[in-house]
């Protein structure tokens, strides 16, 4: 079994408000996991209005696939989102 996690951080340039931020994260979070099937959750930076961090992992049974299918995730949200990806993080760890 190969766990895979991915951490964002993105800054949100146009949010005015927290209900603003809310909105994003909630859309980038539905959609990673309508799309990929990833647990995903905001795991960081809750009070800031510029920045959020998510976390996200897939369960699989390949690294390769797993480090694709995050990539994929990434570009999804750099191209679909009113974000800039200021870090993005992807790790897998193999369970035996």
């Amino acid at each position: 079994m190969v766990v895979s996690l991915l951490l964002l951080i993105v800054e949100l340039p146009e949010t005015t408000s927290l209900k603003d931020k809310r909105r994003v994260v909630l859309g980038i979070k539905s959609g990673l996991q309508r799309k990929f099937r990833l647990s995903c959750a905001e795991v960081d930076l809750q009070d800031s209005l510029g920045f959020a961090e998510i976390g996200a992992a897939l369960v699989s049974n390949s690294k390769s696939f797993g480090d694709k299918v995050l990539a994929e995730a990434v570009r999804f949200v750099e191209n679909g989102f009113p974000v800039n990806i200021h870090e993005s993080q992807i790790h897998s760890e193999r369970y035996e």
